[in-house]
């Protein structure tokens, strides 16, 4: 077995589920989870409609480098978008979600034999990025986020010696679970440091289409061109569908950015059998074509967040974030209770489900970022998240009274 494997810490709803297996929630109250962020929104009609309009594709093997029609409608996208100009030949590829290319972009780009590589990521995080540098050979340093800076990452704090053996950056903006986005300045920053010491960025933008501000996210490659750097030098932006047309079963997405990592990450998908196949690539264009169904969807966060996160603000610190469908709220140290005390009495006492913030953080530089703060996911529709906010509102008022 590869020893590597022996390395890699438990997935946060494994610990959940074993935090869980003693408690036994009321049954006279209806379960409601805030924990996992699976979109839960209604699947568009014209994206089931496209599949079963061609089925006949399943007669068909795929290419890996997806049809061209495909990739024409994810530059088409990123041209309304963030009016960027990307070749469809070159400059993006079809994946299987954002999480398996994350994982296997890490594969691609991480020289081991080279003098203990590094991969920096955000520290809380999602955990695909502490895996996929483990399995690649390296190590992954934490960058802490900053509450005092809507926790923006605290970029600073990463130590010369460390930038000096990185090999790959994970970005995450909108961020989970904090939803914080990241600035011109700091991308500024971070393609600086990337040219100093040469190593690759990958941004992680599945959250994108789901914001609450008038001007939507900076994406990172709309960061590059607005820096002069239009070849996307050592820069790869990761998407999905899934949160942005509520298909997470579909399995779909892209990446696009710097010409040469295309290449090389095209050879290593070929090799590892990653093809998307010819039905989600028809229902992946017909997503892609269309924005009406995204800004329905964008609609409904609004106004299930313009209702919750007021009740929750009344008894947490707790607000909302930039963008994605998570709240980060600090347990109240009223309580007297970590976040995992909190997470395990409010599904004893009110059966509502909550995340942990030390599950999507790590020690390290002397702390754990996420303790003390809980992730809720707010995927359910509108009415089943005010009743679980309502919820936690009473369970706090009952043991601070």
């Amino acid at each position: 077995m590869n020893p590597l494997l022996s390395h890699l810490q438990p997935y946060p709803f494994e610990r959940l589920r074993q935090l869980f297996s003693g408690v036994t929630p009321p049954a006279a109250l209806s379960p409601i989870s805030l924990g996992m962020g699976e979109p839960r929104h209604p699947t568009p009609q014209f994206i089931k409609d496209a599949i079963s309009a061609n089925l006949g594709g399943l007669a068909s093997y795929p290419a890996t480098a997806g049809e061209l029609r495909l990739r024409e409608a994810f530059s088409a996208w990123l041209s309304k978008r963030y009016g960027l100009a990307v070749d469809a030949g070159t400059q993006v590829l079809p994946v299987n979600g954002s999480r398996e290319a994350l994982f296997a972009f890490a594969q691609t780009v991480i020289d081991p034999s080279r003098g203990q590589p590094v991969v920096v990521c955000p520290n809380p995080f999602y955990q695909i990025y502490e895996g996929a540098a483990v399995l690649a050979g390296a190590t992954p340093y934490y960058a802490p986020s900053d509450p005092a800076r809507n926790f923006a990452v605290d970029w600073d704090s990463v130590p010369e010696a460390v930038w000096q053996r990185t090999q790959l950056l994970f970005v995450c903006s909108p961020g989970n679970p904090t939803g914080a986005v990241m600035p011109l300045s700091e991308w500024q920053k971070l393609f600086e440091l990337s040219d100093r010491h040469g190593f690759v960025i990958a941004s992680d933008e599945c959250y994108s289409e789901i914001y609450f501000r008038d001007e939507p996210p900076l994406g990172g490659l709309q960061a590059a061109a607005q820096l002069g750097r239009s070849d996307f030098k050592n820069l790869v932006s990761f998407t999905s569908l899934s949160k942005r047309s509520n298909v997470p079963g579909l399995r779909s997405g892209f990446v696009a950015g710097d010409a040469a990592l295309m290449k090389a990450f095209l050879l290593y998908r070929t090799y590892h059998g990653s093809a998307m196949g010819p039905v989600v690539q028809a229902a992946s264009i017909a997503a892609w074509s269309d924005e009406q169904h995204v800004v329905e969807n964008r609609t409904l966060y609004r106004k299930k967040f313009a209702q919750v996160t007021p009740l929750l603000a009344g008894v947490m610190d707790v607000s909302l974030p930039d963008a994605g469908f998570y709240l980060w709220a600090r347990v109240p140290e009223a309580l007297g209770m970590t976040d995992t005390e909190f997470a395990q009495a409010l599904l004893a006492q009110y059966n509502v489900t909550v995340l942990p913030g030390s599950y999507l953080a790590r020690d390290a530089q002397g702390s754990n970022p996420g303790a003390q703060r809980v992730r809720m996911a707010l995927v359910a529709d509108t009415e089943e998240c005010v009743e679980a906010a309502l919820r936690i509102v009473q369970f706090i008022q009952s043991r601070t009274a």
